[in-house]
């Protein structure tokens, strides 16, 4: 069976799989839990412009929001991408390129909600847990992680990443929102400025 957002973005199914896999293997199981999103990183911002028209197509909606100085888009596909047996994933985080490490293209992380067990979770698995992404004065709590070998990610959330914004942001409506007059920015780092990657 077709599945056009699969050969957009790869085998999305089978990264899931391989995540909970790992995970499963560090004591933490996700199966009772609801997926918020997967994402997918891009190194060239010519790239990220034609995955996100792409995607578009296979979609209902996209908010597209400056976050650390360059845009986001959280796209909403048409039908949720089912993994892990029948879940449901209702987003699709699309990153444009880096900004200041060494990140995974492709697909890059999961995303979970744990829901209101958010702090237990955080207590039972603190020994396996990479550490906190600090997304700023909405984030409802920060997410906490896992870094793997490859650089891929799992992200556990309290609220979906969706459900987040929507607290502060109001909530998706269907079309296609982009940042307007957004053009690449040079980096800056300890070697002097640099072109981001085109």
């Amino acid at each position: 069976m077709s599945d056009p957002v699969r050969d957009i973005i790869g085998d999305y199914a089978g990264f899931a799989a391989q995540q909970a896999e790992r995970l499963l293997a560090r004591g933490i199981d996700i199966s009772p839990y609801d997926m918020s999103h997967v994402a997918f990183r891009v190194p060239e911002w010519d790239e990220y412009v034609h995955v996100r028209n792409l995607l578009e197509r296979h979609a209902v909606a996209n908010r597209e929001n400056l976050w650390n100085g360059r845009p986001i888009s959280l796209i909403v596909p048409a039908q949720p991408l089912e993994v892990l047996g029948g879940k449901g994933v209702p987003l699709i985080e699309l990153i444009p390129p880096v900004h200041q490490r060494v990140y995974k293209m492709g697909l890059e992380h999961l995303g979970v909600v744990v829901g209101d067990t958010f702090d237990a979770f955080v207590d039972a698995h603190k020994p396996v847990l990479t550490g906190q992404q600090f997304q700023g004065p909405h984030s409802t709590p920060d997410p906490v992680y896992i870094l793997f070998e490859d650089f891929t990610h799992v992200k556990f959330y309290r609220l979906s990443l969706r459900e987040s914004v929507e607290l502060y942001s109001g909530p998706f409506e269907d079309g296609f929102r982009h940042v307007d007059d957004w053009v690449p920015q040079r980096l800056v780092t300890a070697t002097g400025p640099n072109p981001l990657p085109r």
